[in-house]
This record gives C-alpha cells, structure tokens and sequence, in this order.
C-alpha cells in the first residue's frame, strides 16, 4: 500500500503537523503566543508566565513547539548567532531557530524533554522567550533584587557570589524578594526600575543546611553539570515577593574569608562592572543596553566583603538606614 494517498505528499519536514493547543502569556507584561502539539508545554509555560497579566503593547512573539516521540531528554544545548538567526542545539531531537527581527521561534523537542517542565523550560521555553526580549524590550543583568522600605536593591556579582542564597536569606529576614539571580531594566525609561521573576528561586545542593524548610525538594543536576533545587515561593510561608520596585542601590558581593565590610562605589565604576557581564548581541542592541545600564549611574553603589549570611544582612541593613 502507498505511504500517502494519490497526489499528497510526504511530510518529511514535520511543516503540517497539527499544532492546534494554543495559548497566550504575558511574560513581564509582554504577549508570547504559544502554538503545539503539547499539553506539556502549555502546562510549562502556564507555570512560568501564569500569573503575569498584559501591560505592555509590542509585537506579538510567536512560537511554534512541535513535540515527537523520538528522542530523550536533552541535554545542555549550544547557542549560536548570526545577524537576526539565533539557534538552540542540543541534538536532533531538541533544539530550537529564531527569527530575532520577526520575533519567531520554531522548536522541535522530545517528549520526555517536554514532560520535565522545569527542564524544558530553563533550556528552551524561557530562555528563548527573555532572548527575544532581550532585543528590544528589556535589558537584563546578572543580579538578584532585593527590597526595603520601598526601595530596590541590585545584589551583583559572578556565579558562586551567594546572590540567589543571600537574596532568599534576606527575604526570610523580613526583606521583599525580587529576584535570584538575574533581573530585567526597561530601555530608555526615565526612572530606575527593577523587574523581577519572583514566583521561583533555585538554590544549589547544599542549601537545605542553610534553610532547612528546603529539606522536602528534591536536588538534581542540571545537564550543565550544576547542581539546583525549583522552589515556589508562594509554597514557603512568610516570603514576601514584588514583580517591580524602583532601584536605590547596587551591592556587588565579595564572599570570602576575612572581615566583613563595604565601602562605597562610583556610579561610573558600578556601570562599568555591570556593563562588562552583559554578552553582545550586535551593536544596535548593546547600544540600547548601554544606555540603560547607564541610568543606574545614579544610584548608590557599594562592594561588600561577607563570609557569613547574618553578617551580609546587617550591612545590608544598615545600607538602608
């Protein structure tokens, strides 16, 4: 018998494959329209971007998630870019192409990669979605955010600083919580404002000894190798969380050994630290992030020298004061 009926034809590529689950989401206020074959991905999706409502008029970014049998779960993928393509490659099974400047996405993953929520999400869903953002509505740098008193603080510094343990450790202490580990700035905006990804945070393995209410989630390694724990915050009682707050100051974390301390910064030095962690994506964009980064100029910046959590907190205490 034939393979397809007379004068069909074979539908090598997947291209007519039936995505007929649709949703829309509105990541930090901005509309993602999502296309699959997936529940999964719905469900994943719904769990990351759930709870935000539409705020800010763009461009719909359109993504089209295609989920087969084939395959196992991914695992870390590489990312390329060349003018306005950018691809997410883990193996042929999983992977992803994105048109920058019509804001598209296509992707084909396996189905056990779709039923891992978090895991689809961290590699491909969010990461692609905040890579399209990244472009023109939103510069995003690698802090966590903390706030007082109804000012917001950038807590800055490399992987192993403590950003997203101090971050959490403040909120236990009566601190709002913003965000764990990376923190978005809207461009060409008059005044400072932080928004954050407040509905999760990730701790590393060990972090149950510090916070013993994390004893009950489980610990598994990443593909990259590390090591973390996806907590709900709404499912830890007391942590207060805020999408947004204006920023007051910018903390770069030193932790080590020695003597706890902080001494002040320039605006100039704290821009150019910042400026120096963000990863180019071709002149037109860097030079949106530039200028945006630049506005934090006129905050208060501080290097603070921790070994301890109760010590990093009293500074940080007395900062707002």
């Amino acid at each position: 018998m034939p393979l397809v009926q007379s004068g069909e034809r074979a539908d090598h590529l997947r291209c007519k494959v039936p995505l007929d689950l649709q949703a829309t989401y509105h990541p930090a206020g901005f509309q993602v329209e999502i296309a699959t074959n997936s529940l999964d991905v719905l469900c994943a999706a719904d769990e990351a971007w759930g709870h935000y409502p539409p705020e800010f008029p763009c461009e719909p970014i359109r993504f089209r998630v295609l989920v087969g049998a084939e395959g196992g779960l991914s695992q870390m993928p590489s990312h390329r870019m060349q003018g306005h393509l950018y691809s997410i490659v883990s193996d042929p099974y999983n992977f992803a192409h994105i048109d920058l400047g019509q804001q598209f996405g296509f992707f084909h993953l396996s189905q056990a990669t779709a039923a891992d929520h978090s895991w689809m999400r961290w590699f491909f869903i969010e990461s692609a979605a905040y890579l399209v953002l990244t472009q023109r509505y939103i510069v995003p740098i690698h802090s966590a955010c903390i706030a007082r008193e109804g000012a917001g603080f950038l807590l800055s510094g490399p992987s192993g600083a403590g950003k997203s343990t101090l971050s959490y450790a403040c909120a236990r202490a009566g601190w709002t919580f913003v965000s764990d580990d990376a923190t978005w700035l809207l461009p060409d905006q008059p005044e400072r404002i932080a928004i954050g990804r407040p509905r999760q945070a990730r701790f590393r393995m060990d972090a149950p000894r510090l916070f013993p209410e994390l004893e009950g989630y489980i610990a598994r390694a990443r593909p990259n190798g590390k090591v973390s724990i996806e907590v709900p915050l709404s499912e830890l009682p007391g942590i207060r969380t805020a999408d947004r707050v204006p920023i007051g100051g910018i903390v770069f974390l030193d932790r080590g050994p020695g003597a706890p301390g902080v001494h002040s910064l320039t605006g100039a030095e704290a821009v150019e630290r910042i400026l120096a962690d963000l990863p180019s994506y071709g002149d037109e964009v860097d030079a949106m992030h530039n200028r945006t980064v630049r506005k934090l100029a006129g905050a208060r910046a501080w290097s603070m020298r921790y070994e301890t959590l109760p010590d990093a907190i009293a500074i940080l205490g007395n900062l707002v004061l």
